[in-house]
């Protein structure tokens, strides 16, 4: 739902109403985009270093030198049309 930011001003708590029930609603100027209504959620807990030690699994040679067929593939990409 877009809407003008008069009409945002006039219909806030209808509108507010809409963004609890899962409705997108974006408050433009002469047309164009400026802000979008979202429902307000708890910021995260803050991150734990290592939390996910035992999940991800980085490879041995996560640092190797790509193969030479694979590399060769990424610099020519440019040129391709």
């Amino acid at each position: 739902m877009l809407v003008n930011i008069h009409q945002a001003k006039t219909n806030l708590s209808a509108l507010l109403k809409k963004v609890s029930e899962g409705q997108d609603v974006v408050i433009a100027r002469a047309g164009k985009p400026v802000a979008r209504l979202v429902p307000y959620t708890d910021r995260p807990s803050k991150r734990v270093p290592g939390s996910a030690r035992g999940i991800i699994i980085i490879s041995p040679d996560f640092n190797d030198s790509l193969p030479a067929d694979l590399l060769r593939e990424f610099e020519n990409y440019e040129n391709t049309p």
